[in-house]
């Protein structure tokens, strides 16, 4: 059981870095630092949005506009990071 939670959080814990670099590519990308019209840039920016959009759209649905700035990436790392916690603290010490 203990492989099952480890294997969880290890799925988590990459989660968390494509959302990262999600992020970081679309604000790249926004200020054109990155070239948008190279197929190769295009392919991983649409991998990423793919990746992470379904995550983000129930966010994004809930919250309210704050014109222009997307704070839907921080929720969802405030949940993950919370479901680590919970999972660690709680769930795993009862079982062992």
């Amino acid at each position: 059981m203990l492989a099952l939670f480890q294997t969880i959080d290890l799925a988590l814990n990459l989660y968390t870095w494509v959302l990262i670099i999600s992020a970081i590519f679309s604000w790249l990308y926004a200020f054109n630092v990155i070239n948008s019209s190279n197929q190769f840039v295009n392919s991983i920016g649409t991998m990423l949005y793919n990746l992470t959009e379904p995550a983000l759209r129930p966010i994004r649905r809930v919250m309210p506009n704050l014109g222009g700035i997307d704070i839907s990436p921080v929720i969802l790392l405030l949940i993950i990071f919370f479901i680590r916690s919970l999972m660690w603290t709680t769930i795993v010490p009862a079982l062992v």
